[in-house]
């Protein structure tokens, strides 16, 4: 049942990897768009935190995470986004379903563990409107759109060398197309111009991690965590289509392909620099934990010489990130609400986007709900998110949204040797 389960998810992730749009949010038209999570719901329910790891949950922003794992694990989910676009003058309502990812993990040695997976990356997906008068007082109208995203394909592998000490390491290739339209119209002329432009990218990163998570008076666990995405580091194969069509019924007239190979643009590279992340934590196994991270980056170093845009400094990010959860009694029989994980959150985001000389932070509320199925060590795991992203300033828009993440962790054993009576 749990294999044929695998299969099906795999089939699905496949169809909606590149069909599927992440995201509706007007700042996903910077950089490469949003960023995804990359985390598992039992990490974003506790604001993001990746320090925490057991024996029955994959973790993916964690790679030393796998040498504690005991059972082989598949987990996938899905998750579904509520947004309130609102600027100076007008509010929007748009919503948003996706696959977040699907990965399985499983034990190789004692003490050593392996897993793979596929997730998004980031996601683009806006369409913006724009007005304004030339100088013969005709409404020029511009409208901007963009779909696509990465993707990404990861291995890792995590090994405890000694006692309380974890290591791990995590390989992704990144991959996918990004779609940007421009298309512009004057009143009372009946061509318009557009300007179609597609980046196709791929490239690898790599995470390495180290947990020290000694036991404190034999029944306490101190958790540390240090962990570091190296920069990722994509090329990206270029085109750009420029010309004009008919406003009445959307033929295209004199389109023709720009050579950008002689200005230097048919290949371009995109470097998005290093993460680093610190964890410190505190907790009592399978009853209670407590813990914060901070992570850093230099996004100054950013930059897309093919898509340059206007009105837009990249600076350094950070992300501050709170994060529990609370098992009653996990052993429980009779009880099945004490058997249940509550989790809770919380995360602010310096995203290192500043648009119109206004910073776009990001701040959210995580809480959810680690649900047992059965007698098993599987679990159906809900999370809920509120949060607001950007300003009404400057002509910018402020995002208002409430996230519902679904994820399915069910348990099995692999490589069991069958002993004949």
């Amino acid at each position: 049942m749990v294999k044929n389960f695998l299969i099906g998810c795999i089939c699905l992730f496949s169809l909606s990897a590149y069909a599927q749009n992440g995201t509706v949010s007007p700042y996903s038209y910077f950089g490469i768009g949003d960023f995804r999570s990359g985390g598992t719901v039992e990490n974003q329910m506790m604001g993001g935190l990746r320090m925490y790891a057991d024996s029955i949950h994959v973790n993916l922003r964690n790679p030393g995470a796998y040498s504690k794992l005991r059972l082989t694990t598949y987990t996938a989910g899905i998750s579904h986004r509520e947004f309130r676009l609102k600027d100076a003058n007008e509010q929007q309502n748009l919503s948003v379903t996706n696959l977040d990812y699907l990965a399985i993990g499983f034990p190789i040695a004692k003490n050593a563990g392996i897993g793979f997976g596929l997730m998004p990356f980031s996601s683009v997906g806006y369409s913006l409107n724009q007005q304004t008068l030339n100088a013969a007082q005709d409404t020029v109208t511009n409208v901007f759109a963009g779909e696509g995203g990465l993707n990404r394909a990861y291995l890792s592998i995590g090994f405890e060398p000694i006692k309380d000490l974890s290591l791990g390491a995590t390989i992704n290739f990144n991959f996918g197309s990004l779609l940007y339209q421009r298309i512009q119209s004057v009143e009372n002329v009946q061509l318009g111009t557009l300007d179609d432009r597609e980046s196709k990218i791929n490239g690898f990163d790599f995470n390495y991690a180290l947990n020290y998570t000694p036991t404190i008076k034999e029944k306490y666990t101190l958790y540390t965590h240090l962990g570091v995405n190296t920069q990722v580091n994509l090329v990206s194969k270029n085109s750009e289509r420029i010309g004009s069509f008919s406003l009445s019924n959307g033929a295209e007239v004199e389109v023709i392909d720009v050579d950008l190979a002689a200005q230097g643009l048919l290949n371009t590279e995109l470097k998005i620099p290093t993460i680093t992340t610190v964890g410190l934590g505190f907790g009592e196994n399978k009853k209670w934990f407590v813990g914060g991270e901070y992570s850093f980056q230099k996004f100054s170093e950013f930059r897309n010489d093919f898509l340059a845009q206007e009105n837009v400094v990249f600076e350094d990010a950070s992300v501050m990130a709170l994060g529990t959860y609370f098992i009653p009694d996990y052993r429980s029989i009779s009880g099945y609400f004490n058997r249940i994980t509550y989790r809770a959150g919380l995360r602010y985001e310096q995203t290192g986007l500043m648009v119109n000389n206004k910073e776009i932070n990001n701040l959210g509320i995580t809480f959810g709900f680690g649900l047992p199925l059965g007698t098993s060590f599987s679990n159906l795991n809900l999370g809920f998110e509120l949060g607001k992203r950007g300003t009404t300033d400057a002509g910018l828009v402020e995002e208002s949204y409430f996230k519902v993440n679904v994820g399915l962790s069910l348990n099995d054993k692999w490589f069991v040797k069958r002993k004949i009576n």
